[in-house]
């Protein structure tokens, strides 16, 4: 008890949170009297773990992409095509920002590298800004449930998990989300003085030729792996090949001497990810050897009857823990203990791993440490208070969202039968 007390304590002051897990696996490993180096032997396992590479080479290819000048040419594609009708823009913000969250797996890059394009762009089309800034921050979440999001390859490799089971089965939720939110946008555009810009096909032709090394990107990449031709790890290793040779050699819009930089920045994202996991790792073995899941389980079996209450308490847990905590430590942490406990009330592994990430995706938006919300304070210089209003009508339909993915579990795994 005084050394839990401690490590509270420890973790309030700021001490890094690989440290805090560190130490709360060597006082479990003590106290049972087993030698220390089995934390060694766990930390070092994680090299053997399956689909591991995809990780450094999916976040190496999503900073190549952000520094580049990808960004400004998503933009002017969906804009192209979605830019005449009421809510297009709107509309482009948010399948842009989907789809850089899934490449880049962290939703904060994408409200820098995207912000300050759809931002001023979203107010010059007659947006309201508290919208536009709600928009703007929310819509950097979306894409956690689509391939080949960090979040969902790493939630495969700590539960084990089919990864490419889990890409399939966040293509639906992930569209419900979307789709919900592009309602809302669509219904508040029809009450603001919005300027919808006439369909040209000349500029649709311009902004897809000036595209059009990006765009056969998702392709290659989701194509590959829903139809097996390539495994995880393979399409990880041809996006950042194609990513590096485009970006650097054929547009040059990345120098050769800004590698470095950009492969260190990458790396410290990766290398933050994987002390992690591997310390948790430990500490996560002691926890299932000293029987905290069956003890879990005992205590929740006298107060929830049924699956649909240990769902309710799930999500409402899931939700905290996102506002506290990011969603890889979260990941590591908490996952091997719900795992067996979710087995236990029938819940599908594969729907429980959905279910987690579309609630801790809520937490980057949820008061008062959402990351997001400050990022958005931060970026655009607004007032804490001022990101939480904005944010709370997206921050709800999307509760709403997760309600319906929870419940419906069909959603989740219907591509997969």
């Amino acid at each position: 008890m005084i050394v839990a007390i401690i490590l509270v304590i420890l973790a309030v002051f700021g001490a890094p949170l690989f440290a805090i897990i560190a130490a709360s696996a060597m006082s479990g490993y003590a106290k049972e009297e087993i030698d220390l180096m089995a934390i060694i032997v766990e930390v070092i396992g994680i090299s053997s773990l399956p689909f591991l590479s995809a990780i450094p080479l999916f976040t190496f290819a999503g900073y190549l992409l952000s520094e580049s000048n990808a960004p400004q040419r998503l933009v002017r594609v969906t804009r192209a095509l979605l830019g005449w009708m009421p809510g297009g823009l709107a509309l482009v913000a948010l399948a842009a920002c989907a789809f850089f969250t899934a490449f880049t797996g962290a939703s904060g890059v994408t409200i820098i590298a995207l912000g300050a394009i759809l931002y001023p762009a979203l107010k010059q089309d007659g947006y309201p800004d508290r919208f536009n800034l709600g928009l703007v921050t929310s819509a950097g979440s979306l894409g956690l449930l689509f391939a080949p999001s960090l979040p969902l390859i790493l939630y495969g490799v700590v539960s084990n998990v089919s990864i490419d089971d889990l890409f399939k089965a966040g293509v639906l939720p992930g569209m419900l989300m979307l789709v919900m939110l592009s309602g809302y946008s669509m219904w508040v555009s029809g009450k603001s003085d919005q300027k919808l810009h006439k369909f040209s096909w000349r500029e649709l032709a311009a902004a897809l030729r000036e595209s059009m090394w990006e765009l056969p990107l998702p392709l290659v990449v989701l194509g590959g792996i829903y139809s097996g031709f390539f495994a995880v790890s393979e399409a990880a290793a041809v996006t950042a090949l194609y990513v590096l040779v485009v970006e650097v050699l054929i547009l040059r819009e990345i120098k050769f001497r800004e590698l470095p930089q950009v492969m260190r920045e990458s790396m410290l994202l990766v290398g933050g990810i994987l002390i992690i996991l591997g310390v948790s790792l430990a500490s996560t073995n002691y926890m299932i050897d000293a029987g905290v899941p069956q003890k879990l389980l005992a205590y929740m079996s006298d107060y929830v009857s049924s699956q649909a209450s240990f769902l309710v308490l799930l999500l409402i847990f899931l939700l905290i823990l996102g506002a506290i905590l990011d969603i890889f430590s979260a990941i590591v942490l908490v996952v091997p203990l719900i795992l067996p406990i979710a087995a236990q009330y029938g819940v599908n592994e594969v729907h429980l791993g959905i279910i987690f990430l579309a609630s801790m995706q809520l937490g980057y938006l949820t008061p008062p440490v959402g990351l997001n919300l400050f990022i958005a304070s931060y970026r655009f210089d607004k007032p804490i208070m001022h990101v939480y209003s904005a944010t709370l009508p997206f921050l709800l339909i999307l509760i709403l969202s997760v309600l319906v993915i929870t419940f419906w579990p069909t959603l989740s795994l219907w591509l997969l039968n």
